[in-house]
């Protein structure tokens, strides 16, 4: 494990291999260990999965709860230290990856968005903010209890969905990161990135999941439409926790799409 410090936080993301970068973006309520059966697949290329703020073992700093502020730690982490590279954001971590791959200097080659969504539903936005709720009351108890019931959603496998939680706990900590990015999303439900990502020149491709509940197939259309290089592709089998029903396929998929990026 490595860290570097950027701006008001240390942040600290796993190094992986050799070749052209790759930063793998993690999603809501995980870390970088999300990406260890995926990244396994990614020969070829030097991959960096990196913990987003107030994740796994980066520090929350001043966190302003706003979807700028996580994209601007992406661009810093880009250029201090994998330089240009591609970029793979799955769920929050898209959302991330979208929003920065809009500005005209973006450091990035390539994007991939993975169960990605530009808008935020009312009822997603009261979700966030019924966890964000219980994390400030202090129920910790009530909040264990919901993510164990949005995890078993996400997944449609025989995973073990008791130790999924677990690790998705840890990474929460102390849930000041969690609050920051749901406030973060919550933001996007009152200004959806769709108006921005015509300015997006950078390839990119669509990842979906064929039973993802969460993130279904016209959150996809919404990106692909409003970007007409976008490229779309599914994953069956997989639900919303796509590395934990099928990481083989998706690593393999990734795979593909970073060495046919790599070429274009």
């Amino acid at each position: 494990m490595s860290s570097v410090e950027l701006g008001d936080i240390v942040v600290n993301y796993r190094r992986r291999g050799s070749g052209p970068a790759v930063v793998l973006l993690h999603g809501l309520a995980e870390d970088h260990r999300s990406w260890d059966a995926v990244a396994a697949c990614l020969e070829g290329f030097t991959t960096y999965a990196v913990d987003l703020r107030g994740h796994g073992q980066t520090g929350a700093g001043q966190g302003s709860g706003t979807l700028e502020q996580l994209s601007d730690d992406l661009t810093a982490f880009l250029n201090a230290v994998s330089g240009p590279a591609a970029v793979v954001g799955y769920s929050l971590g898209g959302t991330i990856a979208l929003h920065a791959a809009t500005a005209e200097d973006a450091p990035i080659r390539h994007l991939v968005v993975v169960a990605t969504s530009s808008v935020v539903g009312a009822a997603a936005a009261d979700f966030f903010a019924g966890r964000i709720a219980q994390l400030e009351a202090g129920d910790s108890a009530a909040f264990a209890a919901g993510l164990h019931g949005d995890t078993s959603l996400q997944i449609v496998s025989t995973a073990d969905v008791d130790a999924v939680v677990a690790r998705r706990l840890a990474a929460v900590g102390d849930g000041s990161g969690y609050i920051n990015a749901a406030r973060a999303m919550i933001g996007v439900r009152a200004e959806p990135l769709n108006p921005l990502l015509a300015r997006i020149g950078a390839p990119l491709d669509i990842v979906g999941a064929a039973e993802d509940v969460f993130c279904p197939r016209r959150a996809a259309d919404i990106i692909a439409g409003a970007v007409p290089h976008g490229r779309y592709h599914e994953i069956a089998g997989a639900g919303h926790l796509i590395s934990v029903d099928q990481p083989e396929c998706y690593g393999a998929l990734l795979a593909r799409l970073l060495h046919n990026g790599s070429l274009r």
